[in-house]
Formats: C-alpha cells, sequence, structure tokens
C-alpha cells in the first residue's frame, strides 16, 4: 500500500500547465512564492539535484518544466533524449526539492512561463540573466531571475560519455 500511495504522490506531481494554473492562482492568493525551473533532466545526477534543492529554496514551491522528447530532440539530436520524458518526470517527481513537472512541446519554455507566471526564473550558470528565456514574464510582475552555479564534473553528456568509453 505504501508503494501505491508514492506512485499515486508522484503522478499527481506531473501535470499540464492547464492543470497547474488554478492550482498556483489559489497558492498565490494565500503569499507562496513560486519557483520555476526548466530542462532535460535527461540522466539525472547529483549536479541536477544539487541545483533542484538550490532553486527550491528560492520559494515555497519549485515547478520544473521538462522538454518533452520531440523537443529534446530538436535541441539535442535523433540520440537523445536517452530516457523518455515519462521516465524522466517520474523521476523528477519523486524528489522531495521538486512540487510540480509540466512538459513542454516547444524548444523552450516561453509559453509554459507565460501560462504560469512564476515569482522567480532560475537557471543554470551558463545563462547570464539577461539572457534566461521568459525572464521579461517575470520581471514585469516584479520576481527575480536568478542563475545557480553548475556543479563542476556533472553533466549529462559526460555520463554518457564515460559509459561509450567504458564499454566501447
Amino acid at each position: 500500500m505504501g508503494n501505491q500511495r508514492s506512485t499515486t504522490a508522484m503522478q499527481t506531481k506531473v501535470q499540464t500547465t492547464e492543470q497547474l494554473r488554478p492550482v498556483l492562482a489559489i497558492l498565490r492568493a494565500t503569499g507562496k512564492k513560486i519557483v520555476f525551473t526548466n530542462g532535460c533532466f535527461d540522466i539525472l545526477h547529483p549536479g541536477h539535484v544539487r541545483y533542484l534543492e538550490a532553486a527550491r529554496a528560492l520559494g515555497d514551491l519549485l515547478i520544473v518544466a521538462v522538454n518533452s522528447d520531440s523537443s529534446v530532440r530538436g535541441l539535442k539530436g535523433d540520440k537523445r533524449p536517452i530516457n523518455d520524458e515519462q521516465y524522466r518526470t517520474t523521476v523528477l517527481a519523486g524528489l522531495a526539492s521538486v512540487d510540480y513537472v509540466v512538459i513542454f512541446n516547444e524548444p523552450d519554455p516561453y509559453r509554459a512561463i507565460s501560462e504560469l507566471q512564476p515569482d522567480v526564473l532560475v537557471k543554470g550558470g551558463d545563462w547570464p540573466v539577461d539572457k534566461i528565456i521568459g525572464g521579461d514574464i517575470v520581471m514585469a510582475r516584479g520576481g527575480k531571475v536568478v542563475n545557480i552555479p553548475f556543479v563542476e564534473g556533472q553533466s549529462t553528456t559526460g555520463i554518457i560519455e564515460k559509459i561509450i568509453s567504458r564499454y566501447k
């Protein structure tokens, strides 16, 4: 029974932007600060976990927008993603730092940010704050845009390269 309950909890964390909008309206009305980040999260690693924990610490709840499989292929090529969107959203939903997960099909999360109207927008350290997509939406509402430094030596590409080199 315990496993079934946790599986259900993880499934309820995965929402569409349409499902999430009214939930966020209620939370926002109670003064909750909503944090948003996005990415592929293809092979979850300690860098991702630390990043998501740091993002969550910037507010009261964290929404993670995940690139759909077709969006990842458009960005990273035909061999990606390694793990499909169902796998990736389930793993993210299992993290304590993540409150909600949404999937977006576009190359970038601009539409999702526009629909969800977060108070804080977060990206990794490779994105200068003034180049973070959707920052204009968040700042127009008086929110803030933050970049969180990467954890050195932690990347999905690095994991893939390590696997390939070990099993050639």
